[in-house]
């Protein structure tokens, strides 16, 4: 199903990918009225962990943000199945949580989660623009160095 927001990604360079079952007892997306809520995802492509490590040992913030905008495009991905394809559906983003996991003396967790922030400004434009937590921690599943979750608002 082709729209205004697959015309947007193709113009990015952005192919969204497969989507993978939960490797837990939980749903991938959940519709609770005008609101869909999206799962953390986590830095995956192809099937395997593209990163793992913390920030400010083993990845720059730079590489950081590229590990937070593939966890948007998986978030993406995930919307576009619980949508049933349709992405123009969406009516904005209304929040994302991200986890960056890092050392202790790291302090740039915002500038980290401004990866899957800018993607999302970037894709739907000024109904990108959200609320947000930009939280660090000492550890995440698998060692990956970023996870996002995301709330949208949808008709």
């Amino acid at each position: 199903m082709g729209g205004k927001i697959e015309a947007r990604l193709i113009d990015l360079g952005i192919d969204l990918p497969e989507t993978r079952s939960p490797a837990a007892n939980y749903v991938p997306a959940r519709r609770l009225g005008t609101q869909l809520y999206i799962s953390g995802q986590v830095p995956q492509q192809d099937g395997t962990d593209k990163f793992t490590g913390k920030l400010g040992s083993t990845y720059s913030v730079e590489e950081g943000q590229a590990a937070a905008r593939l966890c948007g495009i998986n978030i993406l991905a995930q919307l576009k199945q619980a949508l049933g394809g349709d992405l123009d559906r969406v009516v904005g983003v209304v929040r994302l949580g991200g986890f960056v996991n890092a050392e202790p003396d790291f302090t740039d967790h915002p500038k980290v989660i401004n990866g899957a922030s800018d993607l999302m400004v970037e894709v739907f434009g000024e109904a990108g623009r959200h609320a947000r937590a930009a939280i660090g921690c000492y550890s995440l599943p698998r060692n990956v160095p970023v996870e996002v979750d995301a709330i949208f608002e949808v008709s």
